[in-house]
């Protein structure tokens, strides 16, 4: 976000504000952000910086530029080979950055649908999941979004779908407390995946 920043001579925001919007479309988290009413084109401008930046670092540090958290393509790799499960992603992400990720860390065939944020109004609107749970093919009742953020949660809550809330992303624990269950790890995220999975069954 830094970058994104300084491409404009603005100063950098506080660590505690990026947090903060992590999980909003670059746009709306640009523009909250910023100190002041900033254009269209100036914010324009911005996501286009951060996008260049991000995609920079990508290109040389490799997929160890964006380390998944701990667990986490064990877990994938387990629910992937599950004939009653399919996974998803909805994200604040553009398609280029998701892309990125799921190509460098080997991941892009474990999901049957994805969407980001190119596609869709910002999180917490549920135009995600909608569109998600139509392509999968799967009704809101059988469905749970897993997130770090409370627009997570509020995105699930306005489409309908149960959340899981994991404790170690973005957002401190108690911006979390609409989701259905809260998990500290991956191994305890794998057990509340399948007594959902048994629920619904």
């Amino acid at each position: 976000m830094g970058a994104a920043f300084a491409s404009e001579g603005l100063a950098r925001p506080s660590r505690e504000a990026v947090l903060g919007i992590v999980g909003l479309s670059l746009p709306v988290a640009i523009a909250r952000l910023r100190p002041d009413d900033a254009d269209p084109a100036e914010t324009a401008r911005m996501v286009e910086a951060y996008k260049d930046a991000y995609l920079g670092r990508r290109v040389v540090g490799g997929p160890e530029a964006s380390p998944l958290f701990p667990g986490i393509p064990a877990l994938l790799d387990r629910l992937s080979q599950r004939d009653d499960l399919l996974l998803g992603i909805a994200t604040g992400k553009s398609r280029r950055g998701l892309s990125a990720l799921l190509d460098g860390h080997g991941l892009a065939k474990r999901f049957v649908t994805t969407q980001v944020a190119d596609d869709h109004p910002s999180k917490p609107h549920p135009s995600m999941i909608f569109t998600a749970l139509m392509e999968a093919g799967v009704e809101a009742a059988d469905a749970v979004m897993i997130g770090d953020t409370s627009y997570d949660m509020d995105m699930a809550r306005a489409a309908g779908v149960r959340a899981i809330g994991v404790t170690w992303g973005y957002h401190r624990p108690e911006a979390l407390t609409a989701a259905s269950a809260l998990v500290a790890d991956s191994e305890a995220l794998g057990r509340a995946i399948d007594a959902f999975a048994g629920a619904t069954a």
